[in-house]
């Protein structure tokens, strides 16, 4: 399919710049003027609107939109361990495919082309993800943690599987990793088969890393050392890897994830709802640390709003640093765009050139609360809203035009989500 995004103000990596878009078979084949010859399938007319790469949600559990509002306002461990992996136990396939499926409407609703996803059931999640046409990093995990009930066990094979099968798959959209849901969950051994099991699959690795204090503790205590130092030790950053939260770090830590070119991903809201502090953002940056953006699940954070996230991450740290030119607008920018793709695997994604991936989303700026526009990037990031995008285009598909989804069933997903809560209740 070709398709021409007319009357474009381009906002890539700077000031705005006006031109039209070409795409061709899923990628971006001109940015400039109509090229002779080029005769379009579908027409946008982008006239009063920005135009910019789509945002990347490096770090979420789709499918837990399910358990939104469910449990708030309680202690992280309380949270976790006696509501939220109760509940997940009570899933199945069929729940995680349609709570992923919401959860992709959701996303493609706000802004959001692509995601990094960890969860259960994950042929099913990988299932609504591939339906959706959302650009996404599946995790699988091997190890099943005593915690959740019976020993702990590996099962290389069934993870192997999944990411033989998903990896780079639908014409690059789909990657698939190892989950190693974090050190402080399951024992040295395990961790130390999974980061082998992702190194001979030559995949990533999706993990969290010194998310609480209590986790920072309890690693501390038993092994001397400090989650992302027993990561190392375990081989975890020998393959390419997506660290979550990464809140209580000391500066060795930060050189540890440098070297490594372990990707950090900053989960403001949720961070700050479950109290688990706030993020060295500021500090990893200046240590060359890729840093990317995640809403985490919804079951921390109620929504998946990208937008909401950005504006959090840069207010936050300029009053927690107290410099005002702490994050600016351009730096949060990429880091929910090419910092998370580059996370995820995507090397063609997060900008709009030609021979890039045609992920974009178009923002309609013809709006009282954008009004006048000012400064582009400073807009995304302090004044657009979720509902201001109007149109969105992943891989060359368009997935969302006039705030209308054309891949999800939005109506079947959301009765979906609300027979399973009503069940529960």
């Amino acid at each position: 399919m070709k398709i021409l995004v007319k009357n474009a103000r381009i906002l890539n990596g700077g000031a705005l710049a006006a031109a039209d878009i070409g795409t061709d078979g899923g990628l971006i084949s001109f940015v400039g003027q109509i090229p002779d010859g080029f005769a379009p399938d579908t027409i946008i007319d982008a006239d009063r609107c920005i135009v910019m790469p789509g945002l990347v949600n490096a770090h979420t559990h789709a499918a837990t939109v399910l358990m939104r509002n469910l449990a708030d306002d309680r202690a992280f461990t309380e949270w976790l361990f006696d509501a939220v992996i109760p509940f997940e136990n009570t899933l199945t396939e069929d729940d995680v495919y349609w709570g992923t499926t919401l959860a992709a409407a959701e996303m493609i609703l706000s802004g959001t082309t692509a995601l990094a996803d960890m969860y259960i059931h994950t042929d099913a999640a990988a299932d609504a993800a591939v339906q959706s046409m959302m650009r996404a990093s599946l995790s699988r995990g091997p190890i099943t943690s005593a915690r959740r009930g019976g020993g702990e066990t590996i099962d290389e094979t069934g993870c192997a599987a999944f990411i033989k099968r998903f990896n780079n798959s639908h014409g690059g959209r789909i990657t698939a990793c190892v989950e190693i849901h974090s050190v402080f969950l399951y024992e040295n051994a395990s961790v130390e088969a999974a980061a082998a099991l992702a190194r001979s699959l030559e995949a990533g690795v999706h993990i969290h890393i010194s998310e609480n204090l209590a986790e920072q503790a309890t690693i501390k205590e038993k092994y001397g050392m400090t989650p992302a130092a027993l990561c190392e030790k375990l081989g975890v950053f020998n393959s390419p890897a997506i660290a979550a939260h990464c809140v209580h770090v000391s500066d060795e830590d930060i050189k540890i994830f440098a070297a490594s070119n372990v990707s950090v991903v900053h989960c403001p809201t949720s961070n700050l709802k479950l109290a688990n502090g706030i993020s060295p953002v500021g500090r990893m940056l200046g240590s060359g640390v890729n840093i990317c953006i995640g809403t985490d699940g919804a079951s921390s954070n109620n929504n998946l709003n990208m937008f909401e996230e950005m504006h959090l991450a840069a207010v936050l740290h300029k009053g927690v640093t107290k410099d005002a030119a702490c994050l600016p607008a351009a730096d949060i920018i990429r880091m929910a765009t090419i910092n998370g793709a580059r996370a995820l695997g995507f090397t063609n994604v997060g900008e709009i050139k030609p021979g890039y991936a045609a992920d974009l989303i178009i923002i309609d700026v013809d709006k009282p609360h954008l009004c006048p526009l000012g400064n582009a990037e400073s807009a995304i990031v302090y004044a657009v809203q979720a509902s201001d995008v109007r149109d969105s285009i992943i891989d060359g598909t368009v997935v969302m035009r006039n705030r209308e989804l054309l891949t999800i069933d939005i109506e079947q997903a959301m009765y979906r989500a609300k027979k399973l809560r009503g069940e529960i209740r």
